[in-house]
């Protein structure tokens, strides 16, 4: 009775132990995410890793109980045969049919991950050293998106800003994406200068932004609130300092918001043409000047 109490008592310290462990692989673990696609990665994920685990245990298994059974100290006499159709036969078979059921799934979940048809919204990201540019195509209301200020002060050498005492230290930007909740969000992504990569884990979605090429993704956010990534791709001094920042907000106030950004594009650019058009042109100072002569 002593020892099965013994035995209860490390089994609840084990798991007591291992609780930071759980937590910390929740970490490391792929995130479920705000989207369908990052929802559908996710569980596509855990279930080639569970096929995988199963695998292991019953390769393995098998592994340890010929080695502990036929073993030389119990007597065990080598088989005489060297060869066998029926076993190779299986063990091509069953590895063919396992690789055909992961292909299926993963197979449909990349088709859906190229699947822009039916985009709400398109957003161009060009990536340059080291910040973004966001453009709303269609809409004429373009930004770029840099390394907040309070971060890029605490980065400093001999600052004496303690980066703990920062919010988000180096996941903060002065603009970030705004994009609406429910609605599929078109990104096409390129740069400018180098190989940058644009990543939001919660979308579950990554890709590389090349200079003179063009690739896409896009995502439905399901929640509203604000996301975090970075430039995964080593692109120079800076790398580290280049995050990606997306909020996400309810379809009405991103409405609003868009409305907003376009006032303020239309108010800074009137002052210019009203200049524009009080300067003459090259062929009316020409004019002019002939008349001047006459």
């Amino acid at each position: 009775m002593k020892m099965v109490k013994r035995a209860l008592v490390a089994c609840a310290a084990l798991l007591l132990g291992t609780a930071p462990a759980m937590a910390a692989w929740t970490d490391l673990n792929l995130r479920v995410g705000v989207t369908p696609l990052s929802r559908e990665i996710h569980g596509l994920h855990m279930l080639i890793l569970w096929i995988c685990v199963a695998i292991a245990v019953a390769v393995f298994g098998v592994m340890i109980y010929s080695i502990a059974t036929f073993r030389k100290s119990k007597g065990a006499v080598p088989a005489t045969f060297d060869h066998s159709t029926k076993a190779e036969i299986v063990w091509t078979v069953i590895p063919v049919l396992i690789l055909v059921a992961m292909a299926v799934p993963a197979a449909r979940t990349l088709v859906k991950i190229d699947d822009t048809r039916g985009s709400e919204l398109t957003v161009k990201v060009t990536g340059y050293q080291w910040k973004w540019q966001y453009e709303y195509v269609g809409e004429g209301v373009s930004f770029f998106s840099s390394l907040a200020r309070s971060s890029n002060e605490a980065r400093q050498l001999d600052s004496g800003i303690d980066p703990a005492s920062v919010p988000n230290y180096l996941l903060e930007v002065d603009h970030p994406l705004v994009v609406p909740q429910g609605r599929k969000v078109r990104v096409l992504i390129t740069a400018a200068d180098v190989i940058h990569s644009w990543w939001v884990p919660d979308f579950g979605m990554k890709k590389d932004a090349i200079p003179g090429y063009i690739n896409e993704l896009w995502f439905n956010a399901e929640k509203p609130g604000t996301y975090r990534g970075q430039c995964v791709e080593l692109c120079g001094r800076d790398h580290g300092f280049m995050p990606v920042v997306v909020e996400v907000k309810s379809p009405e106030e991103f409405d609003a918001w868009l409305a907003a950004q376009k006032t303020a594009v239309q108010a800074s650019n009137a002052p210019a043409t009203k200049v524009a058009q009080l300067v003459p042109d090259t062929d009316e100072r020409t004019a002019l000047r002939a008349v001047d002569a006459e």
